[in-house]
């Protein structure tokens, strides 16, 4: 939350959203970017995009990780569960991506409470990714 004072003799409490308070859209771009650059060279991982990350796929992660933490994006891509389903994603594969989430959002700059809860925002997609 963000106290205003805008009104003489008065404290406003806005609540803001963890969109806005790590920097919008132009800081989710470089979030996944990082992300991404750490995906690639996990060994693990990186055999998941062997053609690499497409400028779509990284435009469709912004998109919902603007949605999930309360920004204008609308996601509108392939139906996530859909789209993993034949990955074979184990818990700990998942639990890996979310531990390079958080050292990318850390990387950043972004306090450790708040890395916290955006990833705890994104663990809620697991259901989804996770089928193996």
């Amino acid at each position: 939350m963000t106290t205003c004072s805008d009104i003489p003799g008065h404290a406003v409490t806005e609540e803001i959203s963890i969109y806005s308070a790590i920097g919008g859209r132009h800081a989710l771009v470089a979030a996944v970017d990082g992300f991404y650059r750490r995906l690639l060279a996990d060994p693990e991982l990186a055999p998941f995009f062997p053609g690499g990350v497409s400028d779509r796929h990284r435009r469709y992660l912004v998109t919902i990780l603007g949605e999930a933490l309360g920004g204008p994006e609308r996601y509108r891509g392939p139906d996530l569960a859909g789209a993993h389903r034949n990955l074979g994603i184990s818990g700990a594969q998942f639990e890996r991506t979310a531990a390079h989430l958080g050292a990318t959002l850390e990387g950043l700059g972004l306090p450790r409470r708040l890395v916290d809860r955006i990833v705890e925002i994104v663990a809620g997609l697991r259901p989804a990714i996770v089928t193996g």
